[in-house]
């Protein structure tokens, strides 16, 4: 008979990286006297934003198929795969743990406490983790979407359509809406972060840079978002900084569905502010109070373009569509727009009406058949900063470490979320 074990950690916002929260959110568990196959209790659904999340013996990847390799990046590789049992088609996400010094990796950690805490619809479903025969092969096992945006519009002829824009934007940001108000800034939207399926549902994917915050917010690293998506605040050297950073992204993918093109393509940071600068003008205090004080702000040689290029960048866009990129693109963080606001700016309400997803076309799916092509740059990579960890960050790393490690002797072992 198979060995399996019971391990319980406490994945909750202050021990990964948040600090105390002002409001309450539900976290959905099952209600008392319902099983799942795969757990050997259960407890009533509770209104705690700290309430532990239960590990127990989990399923073995050997009842999955490997079909064929989708995408690697820096912390795991992705397969297409196919469960045993149900016959549905998954994509399985191996961890790379052999880099780990400390025992499972903290952006996986966040990964997971975040896909648990941000149930949307448009946001990746992750299903359950599933175990190899070594410590070290641990899957995550998300639900299967066909297609990410980048490699999708690198292979089309033509942009999207302004109504299938619309969709899109309607999409991501009601999902942007609804991690904001779990209290979560993702810190790396890009087009490759994008998934969509074949019935025109989009899915925001990849939360190992994910940051759950707090009020007041407090620093954080600047060391995140892809340096295309990048907002100016974090490349001029603030640690202190909101969920405005996202919405900067936000702005430039809204940008990238309309032309078929990254706005503003940098490669480097200095080129990426050059960049940024001669599209929407020299920043200053008068427009962006504080400007000055950043940290970078005093080594970088003023651009001599006082005006915004925008109008002359998208002359094809709509006044409105254009009033809501420069407002998701303003420089000072403050006056940025929110994810709510946009959802309610007159461009959705303007003619051509957002097209319904199901009517969007198809196209064949590369995760299907072959390795993803990257031409976009990835996420920073860095060492995670011992100050940027919470003590029971740390000691939720080093109870994962030593459950590895005692888990050594016995085969198949590993452990699995009760959703």
């Amino acid at each position: 008979m198979q060995a399996k074990s019971t391990l319980i950690i406490f994945l909750t916002k202050k021990n990964l990286g948040g600090r105390a929260m002002k409001k309450k959110k539900t976290i959905p568990v099952k209600e008392e006297g319902t099983l799942s196959p795969y757990t050997t209790s259960v407890k009533p659904s509770v209104e705690n934003d700290d309430s532990p999340v239960y590990l127990s013996g989990c399923r073995s990847v050997d009842e999955f198929k490997k079909l064929n390799l989708i995408d690697e990046g820096t912390y795991g590789v992705v397969y297409r795969a196919q469960d045993l049992k149900s016959g549905e088609i998954v994509a399985l996400k191996r961890l790379k743990l052999d880099r780990e010094k400390e025992g499972f990796p903290i952006t996986s950690l966040r990964e997971i406490q975040t896909l648990l805490l941000c149930k949307h619809p448009h946001i990746v479903n992750l299903k359950e983790i599933v175990v190899g025969n070594t410590t070290d092969s641990i899957f995550m096992v998300f639900e299967f979407v066909e297609h990410d945006l980048k490699a999708l519009m690198d292979d089309m002829k033509s942009p999207f359509l302004q109504s299938e824009v619309k969709t899109l934007m309607i999409q991501l940001l009601s999902a942007v809406a609804s991690m904001h108000s779990n209290w979560t800034i993702h810190r790396d939207l890009k087009t490759s972060n994008l998934l969509m399926n074949n019935r025109g549902e989009l899915k925001v994917a990849d939360f190992g840079l994910a940051r759950h915050f707090g009020s007041p917010v407090g620093r954080m690293t600047q060391m995140v978002v892809t340096l295309w998506y990048r907002a100016p605040e974090l490349l001029l050297g603030s640690d202190e900084y909101t969920t405005m950073v996202d919405m900067w992204s936000v702005g430039c993918i809204f940008a990238e569905f309309v032309n078929k093109e990254p706005l503003v393509p940098g490669v480097s940071e200095i080129d990426q502010l050059d960049k940024i600068f001669k599209l929407l003008g020299m920043p200053n205090d008068k427009i962006w109070p504080g400007y000055s004080q950043l940290p970078h702000a005093s080594k970088i040689r003023p651009v001599n373009q006082p005006y915004n290029n925008l109008k002359a960048k998208f002359p094809y866009m709509t006044e409105n569509g254009r009033d809501l990129l420069q407002r998701m693109l303003t420089y000072d963080p403050k006056q940025r727009i929110t994810a709510e606001e946009a959802l309610r700016h007159p461009y959705f309400k303007e003619n051509p009406p957002a097209k319904d997803p199901s009517l969007f076309p198809s196209w064949p799916s590369k995760g299907s058949a072959e390795r993803r092509k990257r031409d976009s740059p990835n996420a920073p990579l860095g060492r995670v900063d011992d100050d940027d960890l919470t003590l029971e960050q740390k000691q939720t790393i080093h109870s994962l470490s030593q459950a590895q490690m005692q888990a050594g002797a016995t085969q198949n072992l590993g452990f699995r979320l009760r959703f």
